[in-house]
């Protein structure tokens, strides 16, 4: 499946924001299969020391990180953009099965197809260990609300 996903190169800032809010929506939906449609069938991903192509290994890296890393809660900001090119920062929420927080500070650099879909990632990621009083991410699993604040919000 190669189905078109808008909004297209080249960006503006509205646009652009579009596509990084719509990222983190799939992302928090923790669905391997829904979060690779929105790749190319050929995108070529490095997530931090891992290396990644096509839509089957994307899933499979989606699943493998999700079932360790429970209880997950991402926000992603956009940092920069440029025609088929979009920067973002983020940061992530997640336990481990004994319990222990941790709050994931990253960069990631994505580059598109002319479909909309991204056709290649590069993400550069740094575990903090937090104390579960700590945590600042806290609705339902799923969706961020609207309301929520984002990361510049948070202070982070």
């Amino acid at each position: 499946m190669n189905t078109p996903r808008p909004p297209f190169p080249p960006f503006t800032r509205e646009t652009a924001i579009q596509k990084v809010r719509a990222a983190e929506d799939a992302w928090n939906s923790r669905d391997p299969e829904k979060v690779a449609l929105a790749y190319t069938p050929d995108s070529y991903w490095r997530n931090r020391t891992e290396f990644v192509t096509g839509r089957d290994e994307i899933v499979a890296f989606l699943t493998r990180k999700w079932a360790r890393e429970l209880e997950y809660r991402l926000i992603k900001e956009l940092w920069a953009f440029e025609e088929n090119r979009i920067a973002v920062r983020f940061c992530y929420e997640w336990r481990d099965d004994s319990g222990n927080w941790f709050r994931s500070h990253g960069n990631e650099n994505w580059e598109f197809a002319e479909t909309g879909l991204m056709s290649r990632r590069f993400a550069c990621i740094n575990d903090q260990a937090i104390r579960e009083e700590e945590r600042l991410f806290h609705w339902p699993q799923g969706r961020r609300p609207d309301g929520h604040p984002g990361l510049s919000d948070l202070g982070l």
